[in-house]
């Protein structure tokens, strides 16, 4: 854990860097026209990423040139420093492409390797939720996950193609069949509703470094179990299952008894 004058610090800092890329984003959703790559891996990527992204490690170079930085789009640099800024400037590429306001900036840090500082901002929605493990707030307001029984809970889950791929020994059919609905509010926005006490469960079935580590001092500070679909640390696995304790704990049974 961070001190606490220093955490203030770094914070602040984050929120330096969500603005930064608020700025960028939010011109480029005003455009009619994206200009898109498709990266080796076939996925799309758009210039207000790339300058996303760029505009933000310019920024930590400047004010913290001993850190490290692991982006999505422009790789590693200085990883193994004491703190590491960990960047998504548009995670959710695919409903940035279709202007879908679910696609959010995600920032997070880790300190000696563990992540103790996490953000997620929605420029058009102008919502931002940071976490640090131990608080989470949702535009400076404090914010916990919400309990609810199991047929009363509302999953997300960014792709249920990828569910279905990836993780056939789980009993995802059960679970879809318990819960009041399932919805495709995914990517790091699906995290932010479930920290804010607006969605109950969220199911992410494959996850970069980039896309976890900012999400989990979100969730932890909310007071959410976080694990992964196997029950362990959710950071080896690369996948997440995070929910109010009880029903986390529902969540683990359906799918795996």
């Amino acid at each position: 854990m961070l001190p606490e004058a220093r955490q203030k610090e770094l914070k602040a800092f984050a929120g330096k860097l969500a603005d930064i890329a608020r700025a960028v984003l939010l011109a480029a959703h005003a455009r009619v026209e994206t200009e898109v790559e498709i990266k080796p891996d076939g996925t799309p990527v758009t210039v207000a990423d790339k300058e996303a992204e760029r505009q933000m490690r310019a920024a930590i170079k400047a004010a913290y040139p001993d850190h490290g930085i692991l982006g999505e789009e422009f790789g590693p640099e200085n990883v193994d420093a004491e703190y590491c800024w960990v960047l998504d400037p548009i995670d959710g590429t695919k409903s940035f492409l279709s202007r879908v306001p679910l696609y959010v900036t995600l920032i997070g840090l880790r300190y000696e390797g563990k992540p103790v500082l996490g953000l997620i901002d929605q420029p058009v929605l102008g919502e931002r939720i940071i976490g640090d493990n131990l608080t989470c707030e949702l535009n400076g307001r404090p914010v916990r996950v919400a309990e609810a029984s199991l047929k009363e809970a509302v999953v997300v889950s960014t792709d249920l193609d990828n569910i279905r791929r990836l993780h056939r020994d789980v009993r995802w059919n059960r679970l879809a069949d318990s819960v009041a609905h399932v919805r495709t509010w995914g990517d790091g926005y699906g995290h932010l509703l479930v920290a804010a006490g607006r969605a109950h469960v969220v199911a992410d079935p494959i996850m970069n470094p980039w896309d976890l580590v900012p999400v989990l001092p979100v969730l932890r500070g909310a007071g959410a179990v976080v694990t992964s679909w196997e029950g362990g640390d959710p950071v080896k696995a690369g996948n997440i299952i995070a929910a109010a304790p009880k029903l986390h704990a529902e969540v683990m049974r359906t799918l795996r008894d």
